[in-house]
């Protein structure tokens, strides 16, 4: 006789896993938040809406950078760890982000990162432990330069003179993982050495700008065109590249993050200390083009990892893609040219290109979700 009632043992299998996901999912949820008040701010910063809220202008990268990735990455760390106290880092970040634009003192959200950001070392150092690796040595470089960012912060530096080392956060913990990921494709000892000692030039040269700007950005500069070029020459994206389907789509992301990252060290190397438009330029090279890039090419293996729920690579998600890099394109056009209506232009097309992306992979979830309810239907009627 069919049993239309799955056994006991798959049903606790299922509500454990609908369990974890919803845990998760509430980590998941302020970073969230904190990329829809980023972007919020963005436009309003930008004058698309007469929002007169200064704290919310404020926020908009810190809310971008820490609140929204910097959180995703503690979440993904917490998650490999499986230590419970490992989960206040992701929280302290997304939540201290959030707390900017409320009505407590703006040290509270300062001093929250700060110490989501010491966390986050903490975790990398039971990551080491565990399996000492050179790659976790570059995230943890890049945890040091985030937390000397959100230091300064706190003291009352302003956030756009540590900007650039909390960008590198971002591009060292990216570049952590490409190690990581280039010792499965043959990637050598010797290349991991040389990757590690870019990466220290990088961190170093980003404090520097804060201390002697101009010729330490220009060091700057050509120190991420030499990342650039390593990281080109490791990666097997030159390979699959001409692959088809879910490999070709990551290819053609990095690719393209590489290519923008590469945007900003040649203006950094030109320019030395950037000009308002060049640094505009700059910091949205390497947080939209390069770091949002990679978002899109690691979604379909970071969300299973951490919310344990598949998305599988659909044709559709070239499309917003695609849509970031003309916004970013045309956003330069606006820099250059300084105009306020095609910057403007291209930063609601940014914003729109991030929310088709999350459109796109809560579509490709609920598909996958939905086969899988029917496979799990008709094996129980057998």
């Amino acid at each position: 006789m069919p049993n239309p009632v799955p056994t006991s043992r798959s049903t606790h299998a299922t509500m454990n896993r609908d369990g974890v996901r919803a845990a998760r999912l509430a980590f998941v949820l302020p970073a969230g938040v904190a990329l829809l008040i980023g972007m919020a701010a963005g436009l309003a910063r930008m004058g698309v809406w007469g929002v007169d809220a200064e704290a919310l202008r404020a926020a908009h990268a810190p809310a971008m950078l820490f609140g929204f990735v910097g959180s995703l990455v503690a979440l993904e760390r917490a998650v490999a760890i499986r230590r419970v106290w490992a989960f206040a880092a992701p929280l302290l970040l997304s939540l201290g982000a959030l707390a900017l634009i409320t009505p407590l003192p703006t040290a509270v959200g300062r001093t929250a990162i700060a110490l989501g950001l010491a966390l986050m070392l903490v975790i990398y150092r039971v990551i080491w432990k565990r399996q000492t690796a050179l790659a976790t040595s570059v995230q943890a470089l890049a945890a040091a330069s985030g937390l000397i960012a959100a230091l300064l912060w706190a003291t009352g530096v302003p956030f756009e003179n540590v900007s650039i080392v909390a960008a590198v956060f971002l591009v060292l913990t990216i570049v952590g993982e490409r190690i990581e990921l280039g010792r499965v494709g043959g990637l050598t000892a010797r290349g991991e050495a040389v990757g590690l000692g870019l990466s220290l030039v990088v961190a170093a040269a980003s404090v520097a700008t804060i201390l002697w700007p101009g010729a330490a950005h220009s060091v700057l500069g050509a120190a991420i065109l030499s990342l650039v070029a390593w990281l080109v020459i490791i990666d097997v994206a030159r390979v699959t590249i001409t692959s088809t389907g879910a490999a070709r789509y990551m290819a053609v992301c990095l690719l393209l993050g590489y290519a923008w990252l590469a945007v900003a060290g040649g203006i950094l190397l030109a320019a030395g200390a950037p000009s308002a438009a060049a640094y505009d330029v700059v910091t949205h090279a390497v947080l939209l083009g390069f770091v949002m890039s990679m978002i899109m090419a690691h979604a379909s293996v970071i969300l299973p990892a951490v919310l344990r729920t598949p998305l599988p690579y659909r044709r559709w998600f070239y499309a917003p893609v695609a849509l970031l890099q003309l916004s970013l394109v045309v956003r330069v056009i606006g820099d250059v040219r300084e105009s306020n209506i095609t910057i403007q232009t291209g930063g609601i097309a940014n914003v729109a290109a991030i929310l088709l992306f999350f459109v796109c992979a809560v579509a490709s979830a609920a598909l996958s979700a939905r086969v899988d309810s029917s496979k799990g239907v008709a094996h129980a009627q057998r």
